[in-house]
């Protein structure tokens, strides 16, 4: 009796398997291929203001600020640039423009110590000059010092 019930088991079993090949093998015939698109999701979208846009050194500085630099808009040039989106590109902020935003330091000292605030964001410690009549900046950081003696020259 143990006999027969184990082959109408293993018959049992044997039909499943059979009928679960024979349908993932044939759930592929009758797929339809999906039509690609022209444009890919992940593209970005570009649009007219983007491309006619002209292209600045930085956002606070519109004039380059060596005579050897190249103006971005001549530099970004080539087969290298021809598909960059300069609008995704980052453009960092002109460190020249916001140290001359930068307050002159007026000391009645002769000589200024500068370390650029101190701790892992500063540099090493120099000494300025103030006694010439003009605007002594840090070789560092730039901020300008100036001696309250020389106040009628600077200003």
């Amino acid at each position: 009796m143990a006999s027969i019930q184990l082959r109408s088991v293993g018959t049992l079993a044997r039909q499943i398997r059979t009928t679960r090949r024979a349908f993932t093998a044939t759930a592929r015939r009758f797929e339809v291929a999906a039509p690609a698109s022209s444009r890919t999701e992940t593209s970005p979208v570009l649009s007219e203001e983007a491309q006619t846009k002209p292209i600045e050194q930085a956002p606070n500085r519109v004039d380059i600020w060596s005579r050897s630099q190249k103006p971005r808009s001549k530099a970004m040039t080539g087969p290298r640039f021809e598909q960059t989106n300069f609008d995704l590109q980052p453009q960092p902020l002109s460190a020249m423009e916001m140290i001359h935003k930068e307050p002159v330091r007026w000391t009645h000292d002769r000589a200024v110590a500068c370390d650029g605030g101190g701790g892992p964001a500063g540099h090493p410690r120099i000494f300025i000059n103030t006694d010439k009549p003009e605007i002594a900046t840090c070789n560092y950081c730039g901020i300008p010092y100036v001696s309250i003696r020389n106040l009628r020259d600077c200003k």
